[in-house]
């Protein structure tokens, strides 16, 4: 018989390496998922500097990889150190973690060969936490036919219900949208770089490791040719089910379309603020047009300036009144909502439930997703 409730730890560190949110969940018999205590932690500069060289071939990468999987690992149990302590827990209070990773290759489009590599030691953080570890949740969905990504949208499902044609849109990294309309048929897809390229650029010439509340890029002006050669990118005109990352979005892909010109570099950080809105909303209007409430979530959804964006550039692309508000609107911190997420899938796991949704990936069908390490 299902316990009442059973707690788990969801860990994300996303595309953008900017660090670690650990999440403590109260999870119910029916995947009802409550936030308890969360801790976030920065990755080492060290840590951060590997992972980035590791997302084009290099070198011994082989034994990079490894090297960083292990340290990943170990920075990991440190924030689930850090949590249990927060909360006065001990790992045997712990049913499972959920542990997605850091993706340094994604290529789900060769077929059979398709493939998809999240970088971590899952071995290694259940034998330091002492707790069961659930990862590699994208494989069983690639293996499927799938993309293997997004997979936060059978969550939003299961968490964010309203009477109305929802939305849900997550800012991490990369952005992807999450369709909730009242007839229930859930849908999901990427919709193109979220906090990654204005990440990327700050840190490229001011060291920051992102633009505050998009400070830097309200200093410049938005270079509306460059932008339009921004979206010619074959990938925003694709249909869904489509995903992506730092495969598509990168700095070799930011300077191939800067070619020789001389841009300010706030104008760039500046279009790359507007290039995250547009392709956002240009795709929710087209497959969502229906759409009353729209809710974000990530880490974008604290940068004001991306925010103010989000609602003038509502008002373009939709013909009446939409709604654009944060997940604190409905009890959930954003910079917490993936964290949750990957709790939530650790216990699809566990209780042997498929977790990934067809219409959003393209597999052949329902899933069980991730990997168990034992404890």
């Amino acid at each position: 018989m299902n316990k009442p409730h059973s707690l788990y730890i969801g860990l994300m560190s996303g595309t953008s390496l900017d660090g670690i949110d650990a999440v403590l969940a109260k999870i119910g018999p029916n995947g009802e998922t409550n936030a308890q205590a969360a801790v976030s932690t920065p990755f080492s500069l060290e840590l951060r500097k590997a992972m980035i060289e590791l997302q084009t071939s290099g070198p011994n990468e082989l034994h990079r990889e490894k090297q960083a999987g292990n340290a990943l690992a170990i920075a990991y149990a440190d924030a689930v150190s850090q949590l249990l302590k927060k909360a006065n827990l001990q790992p045997s209070d712990i049913a499972a973690i959920g542990a997605h990773g850091q993706t340094i290759r994604h290529q789900p489009h060769l077929g059979d060969m398709s493939y998809t590599h999240q970088t971590l030691n899952p071995a290694l953080l259940a034998e330091k936490t002492g707790i069961d570890v659930i990862a590699d949740f994208r494989s069983r969905d690639l293996a499927a036919g799938g993309h293997g990504a997004p997979l936060v949208p059978a969550f939003h499902a299961q968490q964010f219900t309203f009477p109305e044609n929802l939305a849900i849109l997550n800012i991490g990294g990369i952005a992807n949208l999450t369709l909730l309309p009242k007839n229930g048929e859930v849908t999901g897809f990427d919709c193109g770089p979220g906090n990654m390229l204005m990440d990327s650029w700050i840190h490229e010439h001011q060291g920051n490791t992102f633009d505050e509340n998009g400070a830097w890029a309200l200093q410049g002006k938005v270079n509306a040719a460059l932008l339009q050669l921004m979206l010619s990118d074959s990938f925003f005109s694709k249909a869904p089910p489509k995903s992506t990352g730092r495969d598509d979005f990168h700095l070799a892909w930011l300077q191939e379309k800067l070619g020789n010109s001389n841009h300010h570099a706030e104008d760039v950080q500046a279009t790359l603020l507007h290039l995250t809105a547009h392709a956002a909303l240009e795709a929710l209007a087209r497959h969502a047009p229906q759409t009353q409430k729209l809710i974000i979530c990530g880490g974008g959804a604290r940068n004001s300036a991306l925010m103010n964006l989000l609602q003038v550039k509502a008002q373009y692309f939709f013909k009446k009144p939409i709604e654009i508000t944060t997940s604190d609107s409905a009890g959930i911190d954003p910079q917490l909502v993936e964290g949750l997420a990957f709790a939530w899938l650790a216990w699809a796991h566990k209780e042997k439930r498929p977790a990934n949704l067809p219409a959003v990936t393209g597999a052949k069908g329902p899933r069980i997703l991730g990997a168990c390490y034992p404890a």
